[in-house]
């Protein structure tokens, strides 16, 4: 690698699927441990480091940036069932480890940007600015729904559409803006409170608005957005219409692999992938094609090409404008959506015109009535 790199980076991942994960690093650890004890060990881990990545550029400056993954050992499981400080140690000595590999900022992935006050108290113990995300997140979750809309055929100013997770940090900005392209937009979460304030926020933009904290008030929307903090999955196949597009940002997964098993009517994306400008070599297979990364990653990698070394998407209140600068400078470097994965295979478009063929004999017996 060359020495005149300047701009780095790292990023916290962890352990979701916990044998499958820890196999793509320790193979041989993976196929003798079981689940039960990958959850029970991971509380003795120290952080991992897992690879160098190289060969991301930004089309803007031509300028090459370097970073590194660094795996905090704990599954989403062990997070919520340790006390919170306990995490918050784990996932600080992760960001450090970065650090002290020459990480100047530091993306904090999957449960790690979740867990409790969403990077606050991280950004807090750490020297190094520390970013969850969720900014790029949510521009790159709407604009995957907009474009898998429009290749389900479904007409934005028309379509009814919901958000399940609608009263979390990236829920609650999605809705903001789906607001503004739907007629009726259903807000979907645990207390009736919260969702009165995001109800709120949402009004005046266009959609016509109800909430609702039973998961089966989806069942007759055309495009559903789902990201909550379940350690499961909350939708199954008898809350979905045939034709209808649900974008998983969740990770772990909101909606149940029986969707891809029993609902060939049904599109089901998972928050879209980003293209890394540049000739990308992760140097670790995390289940994305070549030159593809989370949209979480990809804020990081450039926030990192801007020289933003600042703490950036941290805490739970977002906002749509910082979903909108992170998407501008995003595209200044060249990362762009790229394409829709789908229980982690690739979608094809001869698969979404298989989608809509069965979707549209289907509704021919469907009724809007829940069972």
């Amino acid at each position: 690698m060359s020495q005149s790199v300047t701009d780095t980076f790292g990023f916290i991942i962890h352990p979701i699927h916990p044998k499958r994960d820890v196999s793509r690093k320790f193979p041989l650890l993976g196929k003798l441990l079981t689940e039960k004890q990958v959850d029970f060990l991971s509380a003795y881990f120290p952080p991992v480091y897992i690879s160098e990545i190289t060969g991301a550029r930004s089309m803007a400056t031509g300028r090459e940036i370097k970073g590194w993954f660094i795996a905090c050992p704990f599954t989403p499981k062990r997070m919520l069932e340790l006390p919170v400080q306990h995490v918050y140690d784990k996932i600080t000595a992760s960001v450090r480890k970065a650090e002290r590999l020459g990480a100047k900022i530091v993306g904090l992935g999957a449960f790690t940007s979740v867990v409790g006050d969403a990077g606050r108290t991280i950004a807090e113990r750490c020297e190094v600015p520390v970013t969850t995300g969720d900014s790029y997140t949510i521009a790159i979750a709407v604009e995957a729904v907009r474009q898998a809309a429009a290749q389900m055929q479904i007409a934005l100013s028309a379509a009814k559409a919901a958000v399940v997770g609608a009263t979390g940090a990236i829920g609650s900005v999605c809705a903001e803006i789906l607001a503004a392209d739907v007629a009726e937009l259903v807000l979907v979460g645990r207390r009736e409170s919260a969702l009165a304030e995001v109800r709120t926020r949402c009004e005046g933009r266009g959609a016509q608005l109800s909430v609702s904290t039973d998961v089966s008030a989806i069942y007759d929307a055309d495009l559903i957005l789902t990201v909550t903090s379940a350690i499961d999955a909350v939708i199954f196949p008898q809350h979905l219409k045939p034709g209808a597009v649900v974008c998983d940002v969740a990770r772990p997964r909101d909606v149940s692999v029986r969707v891809a098993q029993e609902r060939d009517d049904v599109l089901v994306i998972e928050g879209g992938m980003v293209e890394v400008p540049g000739d990308v070599d992760f140097h670790f297979d995390f289940g994305f094609p070549k030159g593809k990364a989370f949209a979480c990653m990809a804020e990081t990698m450039a926030l990192a090409m801007e020289g933003r070394y600042e703490d950036y998407s941290i805490g739970k209140a977002l906002t749509a404008a910082q979903a909108n600068e992170i998407a501008a400078i995003a595209a200044k470097h060249g990362f762009r959506l790229s394409g829709f994965r789908s229980f982690e295979r690739a979608v094809t478009d001869e698969q979404i015109e298989r989608v809509l063929e069965r979707a549209q004999r289907n509704r021919r017996t469907w009724s809007p009535l829940r069972a």
